[in-house]
């Protein structure tokens, strides 16, 4: 998506984005796949236990079929690449979430960043950045890598 953003607004749970080519409608969906995608990519590649996990998160998260969260994933991807905007929209959107959704958002990121079994400075990073642009306080951060670790403790 290229121009100026025109007339962005919510309608319902949909943020509209208009510029002077087109118009694209996001939802909570979508600003979860490509926080995912966000994250996952930030080390230069997405690893194949990544991809799945990725699509475990959002599927179960979203209750969707798994062709139904590899669609969503993909059209986050060309988002991300194609739309210079992204992260304004992305802010935009997370307005509507509670601490509570940006509490789980965090974790599946967390879960994202886990899956390959390497915790790349980048990923962390680009972890934080996520938390950044949806603005999650820092508690609510908290509460959810204690959630992971509590969650993945061995003999649990």
């Amino acid at each position: 998506m290229s121009g100026d953003l025109l007339n962005p607004r919510f309608e319902g749970t949909s943020f509209v984005v208009e510029t002077d080519d087109r118009i694209k409608i996001y939802d909570a969906q979508f600003l979860v796949a490509a926080l995912c995608v966000y994250v996952a990519e930030s080390d230069g590649t997405i690893s194949e236990e990544e991809t799945e996990e990725m699509l475990s998160q959002v599927g179960s998260h979203f209750h969707l079929e798994s062709a139904e969260s590899l669609s969503l994933l993909t059209h986050a991807m060309s988002e991300i690449a194609e739309n210079p905007n992204l992260t304004r929209i992305l802010k935009k959107l997370a307005t509507s979430l509670s601490p509570e959704e940006k509490e789980e958002i965090a974790l599946m990121l967390l879960k994202v960043v886990a899956a390959d079994g390497r915790k790349k400075a980048e990923e962390m990073e680009a972890l934080a950045h996520a938390a950044e642009i949806i603005d999650i306080e820092p508690d609510v951060v908290h509460r959810a890598f204690d959630r992971y670790f509590t969650d993945t403790q061995i003999g649990q």
